[in-house]
């Protein structure tokens, strides 16, 4: 079959790869789509040492059921299933307390399992043990349903920050990830939605996407005056930094209201550091969250809401790619010039 494989920083390519097989307890699904996610992009240009190569990246993705072993009761060939890519082992502390995206021995499609960038993928026995295998629902686009895992990392994000109605929500970045903040901060009852974006094209691409926020564009405005108007001068309730921007970190602490609650979403590259003044943190009695991953729970949660029509993910959907022009993916999402690519590596078709 046809892959893209990861070998190195700088070293990923299309090559043939052998087609995985079921064995008694797990599965092989034909990849029907897979989304870019921002470590798919980081690990192409700068490597990651967390992945195990040579491996197949795409973690976000949607496929159809061709093989399957006898001890994976409830699936069938032919069913399109959807797979939540960080699986727990379900032994240690974190798993033990439902945090399995926070696992010691976490092992994760596309880093330590064979990931979605290619025309079959193997559906680990691991997956279906942890219940991470579930049924695409029908009507849901594949490429929509590769959707719903970031949106599930946005869901495991903001459930930290309790956002309630009428909270003023700043969220720094307006690209896929941003713009996904602003919709879920809006479903909570978020009023104002405000997007800071300094590259003002985008920032005004998104808005086109997500009217109901209010702009700011630093260098066009000074960034502290605007979300000090908009915010009736008491700052913002929550912060969400959806952008791996160090200033953007410091900025949330400043911009915060007293009892602020701020969620570093976005992380830094390892030889960046960010600045947070703890005493802005101390006076003001700031709260805040890191995050990383999703659970199984917060994955089907988003799907029930896709299949339910309370979000349109269709629209962020710039491009799609066939496997061939992976590449191109990849070189869009860096110049900034899609929302979100996702790649098709197979027809759904025998």
């Amino acid at each position: 079959m046809k892959a893209f494989v990861y070998h190195k920083a700088g070293e990923s390519r299309l090559e043939e790869y052998a087609r995985p097989r079921a064995a008694r307890d797990n599965a092989v699904i034909r990849v029907l789509a897979c989304s870019v996610c921002g470590t798919d992009l980081r690990a192409w240009q700068h490597g990651n040492e967390r992945i195990t190569p040579p491996r197949i990246n795409g973690h976000e993705l949607c496929g159809r059921i061709v093989e399957i072993g006898p001890d994976c009761p409830g699936f069938v060939v032919g069913e399109r299933v959807s797979v939540v890519p960080a699986i727990g082992c379900g032994q240690c502390p974190s798993c033990r307390k439902g945090y399995t995206n926070l696992c010691d021995n976490l092992r994760t499609i596309g880093f330590q399992f064979d990931g979605g960038f290619a025309e079959y993928m193997e559906v680990p026995a691991a997956a279906f043990q942890a219940g991470h295998v579930y049924r695409t629902p029908e009507g849901v686009p594949d490429e929509v349903a590769a959707l719903a895992e970031p949106v599930a990392c946005v869901v495991n994000g903001q459930e930290f920050l309790r956002i309630a109605k009428g909270d003023a929500v700043a969220i720094f970045g307006s690209g896929f990830i941003g713009c996904l903040h602003a919709e879920l901060a809006r479903m909570s009852g978020a009023d104002p939605v405000i997007m800071i974006e300094p590259n003002e094209s985008r920032a005004l691409a998104a808005h086109a996407l997500i009217p109901f926020s209010s702009l700011i564009v630093p260098g066009k405005v000074d960034l502290h005056s605007e979300v000090k108007r908009l915010t009736g001068g008491q700052g913002a309730d929550v912060l969400i930094t959806a952008c791996a921007v160090g200033q953007a970190q410091a900025d949330a602490v400043a911009l915060a209201a007293k009892r602020g609650r701020i969620s570093l979403f976005g992380g830094l590259a390892r030889d960046t550091k960010g600045f947070l003044d703890s005493n802005l943190i101390h006076y003001k009695e700031l709260s805040i969250h890191g995050v990383h991953a999703s659970t199984a729970r917060q994955n089907r949660t988003v799907m029930d809401w896709i299949a339910a029509g309370k979000l349109d993910l269709r629209k962020y959907v710039s491009r799609l790619y066939p496997l061939a022009e992976i590449e191109s993916a990849f070189r869009d999402l860096q110049s900034q010039s899609v929302f979100k690519a996702v790649v098709q590596p197979s027809t759904d078709q025998p």
